[in-house]
């Protein structure tokens, strides 16, 4: 009977390479395992991080102490510069929407102030005071008397009829027409206006005489008039121009405007008075007369 043979050393070699490669198989995957759960860790770690710059209960506190935790360390931070910035703005945008508010409130304040106080308020467009008055070449003896010596008439001679019932142009607003004047309902400043239209047409079937008359060199004046209380009325303004039409110009024809700003009371009344009341044509859109309130 035969002795049992021993391991022969290409089986011992053999299996301890096998041992070896199994054992590295299993070190791997283990390596493999670990670092891969710990990058997907680092992911997760990065990301809320990442998001918590801008998330969470603590940028409320950021936003209120902004000021007081700038330091170098901080400034180093990029998750830091992040929220300091967003920070800036938001303080900024709350800043101007307080002044917005504060501006609005001041403003009504002091419009219920002004109301209180008793001051009137802003005229709106309804109780606009205004008045323009129109020629109306139509109406007869729309002039004074050529010489007018009664009082409280001035120089020259008083446009009595102009158009003012819708017309054409003319209109009234809060204003009255009495007697060729207007008559102010509220103290104030007024602008005044007034153009006259001087109109010389040579007749064949005039006096000769009459004809060398009118042709003489004359001033042709328009005067605008204010009454008030006292005995006489007051002169608000003054234009003059002289004319000398030609033997050989079949008509002519000259225009006088003026306007001004003046302080009106209440009751006050303003009329035009013009010279050479015979070659005044009271055409509708040449001559005209009137006033509104600008403050």
């Amino acid at each position: 009977m035969l002795p049992a043979a021993g391991s022969s050393p290409g089986q011992t070699c053999g299996a301890v390479l096998v041992a070896a490669v199994l054992l590295q198989s299993v070190c791997v995957a283990v390596t493999f395992l670990y670092f891969t759960n710990e990058l997907k860790q680092l992911q997760d770690t990065y990301s809320k991080s990442g998001i918590a710059c801008l998330t969470g209960e603590e940028i409320g506190n950021f936003i209120q102490n902004l000021d007081l935790i700038e330091n170098e360390d901080r400034a180093a931070d990029p998750c830091w510069q992040v929220k300091w910035h967003l920070g800036k703005l938001i303080k900024k945008m709350m800043s101007r929407s307080y002044e917005e508010n504060i501006s609005a409130v001041n403003a009504e304040r002091a419009l219920t102030l002004t109301h209180t106080d008793g001051q009137q308020p802003p005229r709106s467009p309804i109780n606009r005071i205004a008045a323009h008055l129109t020629g109306n070449s139509n109406r007869k003896n729309s002039l004074s008397p050529r010489i007018d010596s009664s009082p409280r008439r001035g120089n020259g001679q008083k446009i009595y009829n102009w158009e003012s019932s819708r017309k054409g142009h003319s209109f009234l607003y809060n204003v009255e027409l009495r007697n060729g004047e207007l008559v102010i309902p509220q103290t104030g400043f007024y602008y005044i206006y007034s153009q006259t239209y001087f109109r010389f047409r040579e007749n064949e079937n005039e006096d000769s005489d009459l004809l060398a008359q009118i042709r003489n060199p004359k001033q042709l004046v328009q005067y605008v008039y204010k009454l008030t209380n006292y005995p006489e009325p007051i002169l608000l303004m003054k234009s003059a121009r002289t004319s000398c039409w030609s033997k050989k110009a079949e008509y002519g024809l000259y225009s006088i405007y003026q306007g001004g700003v003046f302080q009106l009371k209440r009751e006050d009344r303003i009329f035009v008075s013009v010279s050479n009341g015979d070659i005044v044509d009271m055409d509708k859109e040449a001559s005209f007369f009137g006033a509104f309130m600008i403050g």
